[in-house]
């Protein structure tokens, strides 16, 4: 008994920390990405429309449960993790919006929440589907969805149909290169925290040099969600509880804490188009290329446990809502966020005590 209460504090342990190592791995590769595509002349947008959103800690996390041969715990995090964006962090962002300032949501945090609502809703079926002809066409439909939307996504922006995801009115790029790293950190500003902090810095490193600290941050990241798949898993095994409860609950919620940051922050500088794009751009990133690579991966043979039937209409009723606020529920913005957040904790409490509980 000594010794497995060991091994379960040591993977605890491991799985804390390395979630730290995961989050800046994810920051620093966010940034440097954002400061080498602007020096090779691609456009601010498309750098916010790559870097905004997209949950590379999440991807790794999932190629790393995949490689350990545990797809239940890389399906049930993109499970969860989705409605931990919006029952947890969207929930967060209304009720700390601004006070005094009315919520309104413009024209493309509408077009994004309803674009997540249209994938959610082909994708949810599929999920708990899991019939292995099913998942065999419905994976490489989502990652060419995924790329289709990014296409989209990016001529929009261009032509300024779409907002970047965590652009806003005050915030543009500039043409001096000393100015370069401020304009980059601009676009992942929100993700760091350390926004007016860059801001003080003038100095202009080589392109070598953010080169060599995207592909730090690459290695950290893919390294760290590796390390973190396994801890996970060794903590599992260790006190025998289900794949997907751990994944649903424990993973989602640690990988998802920038996506709170960001929401808090966002909405309390009074910004709902970065935290309704945060919320739908994550949520986009993880039901088409996560889910997408899942089920190509295994065609639908997951031997630890397949999605629960309460999971699936949780995760599309939580984006119904989300989208319904966007559109027509900001004026009772705070009250819908109260809601959710109650609902989320409810959620949390019904995985453990009803959904996975053992007889």
């Amino acid at each position: 008994m000594i010794a497995d209460a060991d091994d379960i504090i040591f993977n605890v342990c491991a799985f804390l920390s390395t979630l730290f190592v995961l989050e800046y791995g994810a920051e620093t590769f966010v940034k440097h990405t954002a400061v080498v595509a602007m020096r090779i002349g691609i456009s601010p947008v498309l750098v916010a429309l790559f870097t905004a959103g997209a949950e590379w800690e999440e991807l790794t996390v999932v190629l790393g449960a995949l490689a350990q041969k545990r797809a239940s715990l890389a399906l049930g995090n993109v499970v969860g993790s989705a409605i931990s964006n919006v029952l947890g962090a969207f929930s967060l962002g209304l009720l700390f919006y601004e006070r005094g300032r009315t919520i309104a949501f413009d024209r493309s945090a509408r077009i994004y929440s309803l674009l997540l609502l249209a994938l959610t809703t082909a994708v949810v079926p599929v999920i708990y589907d899991s019939k292995p002809i099913v998942w065999l066409i419905a994976g490489p439909v989502l990652i060419a969805t995924f790329c289709v939307y990014f296409g989209i996504a990016a001529a929009a922006i261009l032509q300024g149909v779409l907002t970047a995801p965590d652009s806003d009115s005050e915030s543009g790029s500039t043409s001096e290169e000393t100015d370069e790293e401020d304009a980059a950190t601009s676009t992942t500003g929100l993700l760091s925290g350390q926004q007016s902090a860059a801001s003080t810095r003038r100095h202009s490193h080589s392109l070598t040099y953010h080169t060599a600290y995207l592909l730090f941050g690459f290695f950290a990241i893919s390294l760290a969600g590796y390390v973190l798949s396994g801890a996970a898993i060794n903590i599992v095994d260790a006190v025998d509880i289900s794949d997907v409860l751990f994944s649903v609950v424990f993973i989602a919620l640690a990988t998802t804490l920038p996506e709170k940051f960001i929401a808090v922050v966002s909405a309390h500088l009074g910004q709902p188009g970065i935290l309704v794009a945060n919320c739908a751009g994550s949520n986009i990133f993880l039901l088409s290329l996560c889910c997408g690579i899942v089920m190509t991966a295994t065609e639908g043979d997951l031997d630890r446990g397949d999605i629960e039937l309460f999971e699936v209409p949780v995760l599309w009723v939580s984006t119904a809502a989300f989208t319904l606020t966007v559109w027509f529920g900001a004026r009772f913005a705070r009250w819908i966020g109260a809601v959710m957040l109650v609902a989320y904790v409810a959620f949390i409490v019904l995985e453990f005590t009803v959904v996975h509980r053992k007889n």
